[in-house]
Formats: C-alpha cells, sequence, structure tokens
C-alpha cells in the first residue's frame, strides 16, 4: 500500500502564504519626484518618503528604504 506523503500535513501548512518570503520579493527600485519646490523618495513598493526641500535628503530616504530589512513594510 503506497501512503500520500502530504497526508499527515496540516491543510494550513499547505496553503500558499500572501506575503513572499524576502528573498523571493521583488528588489525596490527607488525613484525621486519632484512638486514645486519640494522632492519626495517614491519606491516601486508603494512607500513614498517625505517631501524634503533638500533633494540630497530626498535621495537619502531612498537610500535608507532601499537599504532597510523591512523597507517594504515601511510607509511615511
Amino acid at each position: 500500500m503506497h501512503e500520500d506523503p502530504q497526508a499527515h500535513v496540516p491543510a494550513q501548512a499547505l496553503a500558499p502564504t500572501s506575503t513572499p518570503p524576502a528573498a523571493l520579493a521583488p528588489p525596490h527600485s527607488t525613484t525621486t519626484l519632484e512638486r514645486g519646490s519640494f522632492c519626495l523618495a517614491r519606491c516601486t513598493c508603494g512607500w513614498s518618503g517625505p517631501a524634503r526641500r533638500s533633494r540630497d535628503r530626498a535621495r537619502t530616504d531612498a537610500e535608507e528604504h532601499r537599504s532597510s530589512p523591512a523597507g517594504a513594510r515601511q510607509n511615511a
């Protein structure tokens, strides 16, 4: 008699997760956007940084977001 190896695994263990593991998550791609005298950083994951008068500070916000391990979950 052949036994199915997944027969003893609970159904919730086989269900796909809603969030991909960090290793499979797509990389963050950030840009800066100018609005009048303000500049803000945005990411393809939906994150957006605060409006800054300094373009350099907006770029720093973007770099901090990209290098953060929980970057996708940060939201300003």
